[in-house]
């Protein structure tokens, strides 16, 4: 089992304490991550879309897909059907396993990491944040990547609140910045 998934059925019961739950059901868990790579400025060109889906595969050790538009904007010079991004989303042991590497290993190889922003919850108790560059993940190799690029994540989590979810992420060790909350 995951180890990240033992460290949360452990603080469970004290988790259900601290938010006043009475029910064991209605604890906060994670649900899914949803990893996210927006590459409109490489739409004409496959092979670095292809390098990015690689890239983005190897972070999350599950094959990503890669995002379609759906309807044309001549603005942007975008056509239905062209490829503006690269997504995968992650559940069960591989959510936990993707979780655990990035808490303990990934973010603290960003240089000067003061913590991740407390204010990207949506109102639902789920957390979004960027990462400016895949480099911080030690399954990419440097010379593979043919363009640097940054990414998003979703942590879906059951919680209704965002103090819920503040409280669960921050339980499992995630490491929010110092300040207001």
């Amino acid at each position: 089992m995951a180890r990240l998934k033992d460290k949360y059925l452990a603080l469970k019961p004290e988790l259900q304490t601290t938010l006043g739950i009475a029910n064991v059901m209605q604890v906060p868990a994670l649900e899914k991550v949803i990893i996210s790579v927006g590459c409109g400025f490489a739409m004409k060109d496959n092979k670095l879309i292809q390098n990015i889906q690689d890239t983005i595969s190897n972070i999350a050790g599950q094959r990503a897909m890669v995002v379609n538009a759906r309807k044309s904007v001549a603005g942007f010079k975008v056509r239905e059907g062209m490829p503006v991004g690269v997504k995968v989303t992650l559940r069960g042991a591989q959510m936990y396993d993707f979780m655990d590497k990035l808490i303990s290993v990934s973010l603290p190889r960003v240089k000067d990491f003061r913590g991740i922003p407390r204010n990207g919850f949506d109102g639902r108790g789920n957390y979004n944040f960027g990462i400016t560059e895949q480099l911080i993940f030690p399954e990419v190799d440097y010379d593979s990547i043919m363009q640097i690029h940054g990414m998003n994540i979703t942590v879906v989590t059951s919680a209704t609140a965002d103090k819920d979810a503040f409280k669960l992420l921050e339980m499992l060790g995630m490491p929010f910045a110092k300040g207001r909350e």
